[in-house]
């Protein structure tokens, strides 16, 4: 019973560091990457797609990404969709291929983008510590239940609290690593 609710809350806290990792390759760095665009969603027939599934989306140079549409008639719709995102680019298409070119980032909006950072890091450190409170709750109720004694609960809130401590560190080092990419120039 104890390693069903470890085993719960070490799948959980990585889903949690998952969601983190994806949430940041989504934020703008000086430099062009496909995860930028991938997770638009595009209207295209009526039915709302991310990018990566009606095209190819490549970084050829730091400043440009290339999308190469399979279908020719979802180059439209998939400029529309990066028009309306707030990355703020602009697209250009010669008819087969879409470029964007990733201008460098000013001062100002890297300094904006660092806080962003630091606020999604903080927001998964607090879904991690919400996990682990849960996780403990479900430890205090097998105690009450009798299905445990006192000593393994306490044993596996120390255990509880290692795991926690372990993925607290992966999200502040994802965290650390976004804003060093964000501050080289």
């Amino acid at each position: 019973m104890i390693d069903a609710v470890m085993q719960t809350a070490r799948d959980k806290m990585g889903k949690s560091i998952e969601f983190l990792k994806n949430e940041l390759a989504g934020l703008r760095t000086g430099r062009a990457n496909p995860s930028l665009v991938e997770h638009l969603k595009v209207d295209y027939m009526g039915t709302p797609m991310p990018v990566q599934h009606l095209a190819n989306v490549a970084a050829p140079e730091a400043g440009l990404l290339l999308i190469q549409p399979w279908d020719k008639n979802a180059i439209d719709p998939i400029e529309k969709a990066i028009m309306k995102s707030d990355l703020g680019l602009t697209p250009t298409s010669d008819g087969s291929v879409i470029r964007i070119m990733v201008p460098p980032l000013s001062e100002e909006r890297r300094r904006d983008i660092i806080k962003l950072v630091a606020k999604r890091v903080e927001d998964a450190r607090v879904a991690i510590r919400n996990l682990r409170r849960d996780s403990l709750e479900e430890l205090k109720k097998l105690e009450r239940e009798k299905d445990i004694s006192q000593d393994e609960q306490k044993r596996a809130q120390g255990q509880i609290q290692k795991i926690t401590d372990s993925f607290i560190a992966q999200a502040d080092q994802t965290g650390q690593g976004k804003q060093a990419e964000l501050a080289e120039v």
